[in-house]
């Protein structure tokens, strides 16, 4: 069988015994390749009269056609023929190429060593497909297992997406929901997206678990992985999600507003603008103070704004000779009399303390509870309240201090000092 093969290209010189010159072709590569499905395998010498570059057509076209029968056994084997020092390479009794003495000589091995390469070579080419072939291949059992599995699994896939759809509206729903809700809530709009974000995300990240262990994974495995994920993030982000969510506790629970005038630990002035991340006060002399809701959340806050009025109070002192009843009656008239000072409830004239040279009075009435007027309102009162006592004449003495000396010193007719008196 190996015969009728050889028979159809030029027959292939013996190598001469050593010693003798082999005549080598006048022109042309002194190598060229092997190719097995567009990719070289090994090269080969020239042989005789025939060019490397020949000599490699031949052998390529006996592969080529081997190769279109698509042989079940692609195992090449090497048959020695020691009688001529020649070695051939065979792929089911069909001659592919003869190896040699001179290509023993080329590569400087044994005909049997290089004849047991080339053909071990051709083999893996042979075992081996083509690129687009293998991708092919691959691909199509990839697509018939995607196929089997779809069958068996179509329950699965059906109620995942049907998972997918709910939860897709469920979370559209919430973040239109959310949006509406916080126009009601004193931030600003970014603060709004973001909060409207996150319940967004929030309701996506429960459906796909949900979708997961509905086309059969693991929910402890599902709930074990997020957990970690969850405990990760939160180290590495602690402080930062820790003022976020300070943020969103401060919105449920709203211990103040927008244009409330507060004060958190020593910082006092009016809320302008209240974050996930931080709330920022507008002080009285003009600063601005940014505060994170994570020291906000923790610290006790005044807030000074809460209800629209407020009690004020001041302590002034009056003269031990004045009529205390008559006063009294004299500084509510006054304090009456004043705009902005609340009628109800009435103001309290409450006699306080008796002290070294007045009698003091303190007077408590209620204001608004805005700063600048609890400030001005404050300032007309005690105007008013001193006017009218020295209207009334009532003394409003300040501290006096009484200076007794022990030894009495005498002034003689000269003027002179003339000593203590023992």
């Amino acid at each position: 069988m190996g015969q009728g093969l050889t028979q159809e290209i030029p027959p292939i010189p013996v190598t001469p015994p050593p010693g003798e010159t082999q005549p080598i072709p006048a022109s042309g590569p002194f190598f060229a390749d092997i190719v097995v499905r567009g990719r070289p395998v090994f090269q080969l010498g020239s042989l005789g009269e025939l060019s490397a570059t020949e000599r490699a057509q031949i052998i390529n076209r006996r592969i080529a056609s081997v190769l279109v029968q698509n042989p079940v056994n692609r195992t090449v084997s090497v048959v020695l023929d020691p009688q001529r020092d020649i070695a051939t390479l065979q792929l089911n009794n069909r001659v592919l190429m003869t190896v040699t003495q001179q290509d023993a000589q080329d590569f400087n091995l044994e005909v049997e060593t290089l004849a047991q390469q080339w053909a071990k070579q051709l083999t893996q080419a042979f075992e081996q497909p083509p690129l687009a072939i293998d991708v092919g291949q691959r691909l199509l059992s990839t697509l018939r297992q995607f196929q089997r599995d779809t069958i068996d699994n179509l329950p699965s896939f059906i109620g995942m997406i049907l998972v997918a759809i709910a939860t897709g509206l469920i979370a559209t729903s919430m973040r239109r929901l959310t949006l509406a809700g916080a126009h009601r809530w004193e931030i600003d709009r970014s603060s709004k997206i973001l909060v409207s974000r996150l319940v967004y995300g929030v309701v996506w990240v429960v459906g796909a678990i949900v979708a997961l262990g509905v086309l059969g994974l693991d929910f402890a495995t599902l709930l074990g992985t997020l957990g970690l994920t969850s405990v990760a993030i939160g180290f590495s982000l602690k402080d930062i999600l820790s003022n976020y969510f300070s943020g969103i506790i401060l919105l449920i629970s709203r211990p103040f507003h927008l244009g409330d005038q507060i004060v958190i630990k020593e910082f006092e002035g009016t809320v302008t603008q209240i974050q996930l991340r931080a709330t920022t006060l507008k002080t009285y002399d003009g600063r601005v103070v940014y505060i994170p809701n994570q020291e906000v959340f923790g610290a006790t806050i005044i807030n000074n704004t809460a209800s629209t009025v407020r009690r004020n109070s001041i302590i002034f002192g009056i003269d031990y000779n004045a009529d205390i009843t008559k006063a009294k009656q004299i500084i509510i008239d006054a304090v009456l009399g004043v705009e902005g000072i609340e009628k109800e409830p009435n103001p309290d004239i409450l006699v306080r303390e008796l002290a070294a040279s007045t009698v003091n009075i303190e007077v408590r009435c209620w204001v608004n509870s805005r700063r600048l007027p609890f400030l001005e309102t404050t300032s007309l009162m005690a105007q008013a309240i001193k006017e009218a006592l020295e209207q009334a004449g009532i003394g409003m003495p300040t501290e006096i201090h009484t200076l007794q000396f022990r030894d009495e010193l005498k002034i003689s007719d000269n003027g002179r000092g003339l000593g203590n008196k023992e």
